[in-house]
């Protein structure tokens, strides 16, 4: 038996138990999964900044987010708004997988978090740089750089819920939710750690961020249509579409929620990660890269290509990615591709760059529960090479046992993660 053959025989079961979301879409599971299968657009013009220059005024804003639920304004001061999300989120999870609050002076042990962003306190960096340009350093905030790190997002949730196991921020862009997910699910695995908070949190919708991704041509330009610009795998996209938001899962040792009688919504099965060692930005054309997460991810699950049934596909509607992906997905499953459903919620919610892996990841176990594909909405005119059945316009319902997330970042970073229906 080989090494990775023998781990995998002991490594211990891992379930998801609980879920919370920050997103264009909703400010709880059941709204975000109510919008994504109804098709209902979040992204809709800027309103929470001065639009005035910017070449793209639109994006999947986080709306009527409830602060006070979660912290006091004062509170909030020392955070910037990607760890607030991550706050709710993080909180709503636990509280949604019914997990004891730490006792007095007794913080939880073997109870972790693993939570990043891909850019992190932008907006904080942003208005803190007008300030030193304006008023001097004695002007910063004593609270600006625990208020921008990216850990923090990870920091004050496990001091927030006294979790005591272990605490860390993985950060690789567009992947880091699902690779957060990912390597958090290894540790409950391995034996490391009972529960694990996993998840991404971004909110990057400032003057910078959009300045940054609109010189690198990155964005959608559609800004007398903003409910139609992202529109993954349509021979009309033009870019993706910025979103903002936090998904956090609950990841539990089996045999833990069992003994507590937990709500199973889904298994955690596989695993896959790569790099493309090609490019910046851009993906292979032949997906190669993507190839290899899937593979490895199915692998991990001790799953064959023919036993999964829907992907959430990472496409984000930019012309090189999406088709890239669809390449990817025809030389890992073959003939099967041709039965998968394939759909892209981003056409929906945007791309919540670090946060991204979380939402996504979360629709795709709704997805799996309720036994319904969302669709992909805006989908008029599809690439005709490697089409897929992207689910157009509206969700469907289908049986599926198991079903694949996947999240692709900047500087060729590739994630799959597999989930199951519970045992």
């Amino acid at each position: 038996m080989s090494t990775r053959e023998a781990r995998t025989a002991a490594r211990r079961r891992v379930v998801v138990t609980g879920m919370g979301v920050v997103s264009p879409i909703g400010n709880s599971v059941a709204e975000a999964w109510e919008s994504a299968r109804e098709g209902r657009s979040g992204i809709a013009d800027f309103t929470h900044l001065d639009v005035t220059g910017l070449p793209v005024r639109f994006g999947g804003a986080v709306r009527d987010f409830p602060l006070e639920r979660y912290m006091s304004r004062r509170e909030a001061r020392t955070m910037d708004s990607f760890i607030q999300y991550a706050v709710a989120a993080g909180v709503d999870a636990w509280q949604d997988a019914g997990l004891p609050e730490a006792e007095a002076e007794q913080p939880l042990a073997r109870i972790g978090v693993a939570v990043g962003s891909g850019i992190g306190g932008l907006p904080m960096i942003e208005r803190t740089v007008q300030v030193c340009d304006r008023s001097g350093t004695r002007r910063i905030s004593p609270f600006f750089v625990p208020a921008s790190i990216i850990n923090m997002a990870a920091g004050q949730l496990s001091m927030r819920l006294r979790l005591a196991g272990p605490g860390f921020s993985a950060v690789s862009a567009c992947a880091t939710g699902s690779h957060n997910i990912g390597l958090a699910a290894r540790l409950v695995q391995w034996g490391e750690a009972e529960v694990m908070l996993a998840g991404g949190c971004e909110m990057s919708s400032c003057k910078t961020c959009i300045g940054g991704f609109a010189q690198a041509h990155a964005l959608s330009v559609r800004n007398d249509d903003p409910g139609m610009a992202s529109r993954p795998w349509d021979r009309g996209r033009d870019g993706f579409v910025l979103g903002d938001g936090a998904g956090i899962l609950v990841l539990e040792e089996y045999e833990h929620a069992q003994r507590r009688d937990a709500r199973i919504y889904a298994e955690f099965r596989g695993f896959g990660m790569s790099a493309d060692a090609y490019h910046i930005t851009a993906p292979r054309p032949d997906g190669s890269g993507i190839v290899t997460a899937m593979r490895l991810a199915l692998q991990d699950a001790g799953l064959t290509p023919e036993e999964l049934s829907y992907i959430n596909a990472h496409a984000t509607s930019t012309p090189a990615g999406d088709l890239a992906e669809s390449r990817g997905i025809h030389a890992v499953f073959g003939d099967h591709a041709a039965r998968l459903a394939v759909s892209s919620t981003k056409s929906v919610h945007g791309h919540l760059l670090g946060a991204a892996g979380g939402l996504e990841a979360i629709l795709t176990i709704q997805a799996l529960h309720n036994q319904v594909a969302p669709p992909t909405i805006n989908l008029y005119d599809p690439e005709p090479e490697y089409a897929l059945d992207y689910v157009p316009h509206t969700a469907r319902d289908w049986p599926m046992q198991a079903a694949m997330s996947n999240s692709f970042g900047f500087g060729g970073t590739n994630v799959a993660l597999v989930f199951s229906r519970p045992a």
